[in-house]
């Protein structure tokens, strides 16, 4: 841990122009979204992106963790956009945001060694030097426990329903009364859901549930939302179908969260989380049971 002190850590952006061995790095170790193709990670590092990495001075050639960032006009609420190796660049001109896609770890023997916080502090200062119009920053991040969790805690979510709307789910799920193995079978394909689907909707109750109000000792129980809310983030917005792919339906149904990063009340939220309050904005809040 001394070692890898961040004091001793260079922040270093990673960009195509990077030697083509510190590009492989990238493709080996992208931990939230597989890069498939040279024609990908390029994508991931075109005019509209930036890739820093922290790298200490004895592993020059070695990140040790890094982040992709996309530079938007508003909150991103689905990750097949920014994947999209076709789309055209964003206006630099016109980006307002800047939207943290992917953050990875790569060296397993320095596990429990934290760099992230540090790392996006670093990221977010020298964004915010490059380009002074940046006002929002803010994740686009799976929910990989949410699944799992649910298949868990299936009946005690519906043992929170008035007697209203558990018989308006269970007229949605074809039976009545409704019980966890009807909802959870209506849930494995949620892409097909309608927006005023009562199986969607309890969908996005439970994982308001499970990101705001789910603990283990004392702390989210989602490891992604442990490290963002950690940092002091706060839980910001649900998004449907944020990722469609094959590893988020596993995962989530397909549901990412967005974690904005306030800075203005980073160390006011970090404090909350000390005392066991998980900072929710209210668009999340007000789907809680």
């Amino acid at each position: 841990s001394t070692w890898f002190d961040v004091g001793f850590l260079e922040l270093r952006r990673i960009s195509w122009d990077s030697p083509a061995s510190l590009v492989e790095k990238l493709i080996k170790y992208e931990a939230v979204h597989d890069i498939k193709s040279w024609a990908d990670v390029k994508n991931r590092l075109d005019s509209d992106r930036r890739c820093y990495g922290f790298f200490h001075p004895r592993l020059p050639d070695e990140p040790l963790i890094f982040v992709e960032v996309a530079l938007v006009d508003a909150l991103a609420d689905c990750i097949t956009p920014l994947l999209d190796e076709s789309a055209d660049a964003v206006d630099l001109n016109a980006a307002t945001t800047a939207i943290f896609y992917s953050i990875s770890n790569t060296q397993d023997g320095l596990r429990g060694v934290s760099f992230g916080d540090s790392l996006i502090k670093r990221v977010v200062e020298t964004l915010k030097t490059e380009f002074p119009r940046l006002k929002t920053f803010a994740t686009l991040s799976p929910i990989p426990g949410f699944r799992s969790w649910l298949q868990k805690n299936a009946a005690a979510q519906l043992e929170r329903l008035d007697a209203s709307a558990r018989e308006e789910l269970g007229r949605a799920v074809g039976f009545e009364p409704v019980t966890a193995a009807h909802f959870l079978a209506a849930c494995e394909t949620p892409l097909a859901l309608k927006p005023t689907s009562a199986v969607r909707s309890m969908l996005m109750r439970c994982a308001a549930q499970y990101l705001g109000r789910e603990t283990l000792h004392d702390k989210p129980l989602d490891p992604v939302a442990r490290f963002h809310l950690g940092n002091g983030a706060r839980v910001e917005r649900l998004n449907w179908a944020g990722d469609p792919s094959g590893k988020g339906l596993k995962q989530s149904y397909g549901l990412m969260v967005n974690y904005l990063y306030d800075l203005q009340r980073l160390d006011k939220y970090r404090e909350g989380l000390a005392h066991g309050r998980i900072p929710v904005a209210s668009a999340v809040s007000t789907l809680y049971f």
